[in-house]
């Protein structure tokens, strides 16, 4: 017999430092968990741009340091391949992760799975992989985020693209948690505005589809424990970091996208991301960014522009489950709503977000990424697979639905 769920679990990067300057106390965390073989992982553009020695400056001297600086964006399992072959050479006991949720992503599975022969698909949720659990593993993974947007420095998932079927998935277990995110703004400061404005609407897409993702209590009590999904739904916990998120974000990426050395805009950006972060992979997500995997899998889109392109119009398709949290969004981002219905807000709250995209650069749609009328059934298809995300949505969306959603964000 059905029982809806009364418990709730919480769970967090075991340690978080944030502020201007934080990466210098790197050294000091290292030292204090006695780590002596560092795998820094990165990409390429981050080791040339100097942002690679900045964050790791404070690095005893005796600690033996190897970089894999081999990560791309949307890493493939080639890419995490890679990464485990880096560690079975250099036998780390330390690993850290520095540059945006790639990066991020694959320091955390490098550290979980380092030293096993697995294949990395088998970690992958299902239908697409095995859904093996993720072991957990004693070296301790440090997260240390360049980009305010993907959340990853306080996520226990990984993105992994699979080119050969055009599609994104994703491994979640609370094994991948970093034991230290050190998020500092100032390694945020560099960023181009194109990538400002992208991760931020990702950050945004995070907070909003994390308040209004299905809440706990409508899901099914678990047989036991620890069977409860890592996306638990939204509590009232939840709420607090995605208002928090959404006030921060809507109110400083703009001037973070015009002025990328206005400090302040940088540490309002980089602290949204990091609570809608904690937000989202306690609550779990929904139909955008399922929607977003197959798009972006097939157009090659920067995942924080395929989001904001959807986004707009899977609010206005889940309005009608709760338009009064809705307009609370509207009031976040600074929409005028006291003399207005609570329908009326939520309509406000899409098109809030609809200019503000706009105003940072973000396109209108899915036609400018290349999504053509035609593509629709078949993305449609491709998102039934990503139901770990899909079943976090507040109302229940079938294929057609999907369809129609696709089609009003062209």
């Amino acid at each position: 017999m059905y029982e809806p769920d009364t418990v709730w679990d919480f769970a967090i990067a075991d340690q978080i430092k944030f502020g201007l300057g934080s990466t210098a106390e790197l050294g000091d965390e290292l030292e204090a968990r006695d780590v002596e073989r560092l795998l820094v992982i990165t990409d390429e553009q981050l080791r040339e741009q100097g942002i690679v020695d900045d964050a790791t400056e404070s690095v005893p001297e005796t600690v033996d340091v190897t970089t894999f600086d081999g990560v791309e964006s949307d890493p493939a399992i080639d890419v995490y391949e890679s990464a485990l072959e880096a560690a079975a050479d250099s036998d780390p006991d330390g690993v850290v992760g520095i540059g945006g949720g790639s990066s991020l992503d694959v320091a955390k599975m490098t550290g979980a799975l380092a030293g096993t022969d697995r294949d990395i698909l088998e970690y992958v949720a299902p239908p697409v992989g095995g859904g093996r659990p993720v072991p957990d593993s004693e070296i301790p993974v440090f997260a240390v985020p360049t980009t305010a947007g993907t959340g990853s420095e306080s996520s226990p998932a990984a993105v992994v693209s699979l080119p050969d079927r055009e599609l994104k998935v994703g491994i979640s277990s609370r094994h991948i948690y970093p034991d230290l995110a050190i998020v500092d703004p100032l390694l945020t400061v560099s960023l181009p505005p194109a990538i400002t404005a992208s991760s931020g609407m990702d950050a945004l897409t995070h907070a909003i589809e994390a308040y209004t993702t299905r809440r706990f209590d409508t899901k099914e009590t678990p047989a036991h424990a620890g069977d409860r999904a890592d996306y638990g739904g939204r509590t009232q916990l939840t709420d607090l970091y995605a208002e928090k998120a959404i006030d921060l974000i809507s109110g400083s990426l703009r001037q973070a996208v015009n002025n990328g050395s206005d400090l302040e805009a940088r540490r309002d950006m980089a602290l949204g991301s990091l609570l809608a972060g904690i937000a989202f992979t306690n609550a779990g997500l929904g139909a955008t960014h399922a929607m977003a995997y197959p798009v972006a899998g097939e157009n090659h889109t920067p995942h924080g522009v395929t989001v904001a392109a959807l986004l707009p119009s899977v609010m206005r398709y889940n309005s009608s489950t709760a338009f009064s949290r809705y307009a609370t969004i509207a009031d976040l981002m600074g929409e005028r709503v006291e003399d207005v219905s609570d329908r009326e807000a939520a309509d406000r709250a899409a098109a809030a977000v609809e200019a503000l995209s706009a105003d940072i650069g973000i396109p209108s749609g899915l036609a400018e990424l290349g999504v053509e009328e035609d593509d629709l059934p078949r993305l449609a298809e491709k998102t039934e697979e990503i139901q770990r995300l899909l079943v976090g949505n507040p109302r229940r969306v079938t294929t057609e639905d999907l369809e129609s959603i696709f089609e009003n964000a062209l």
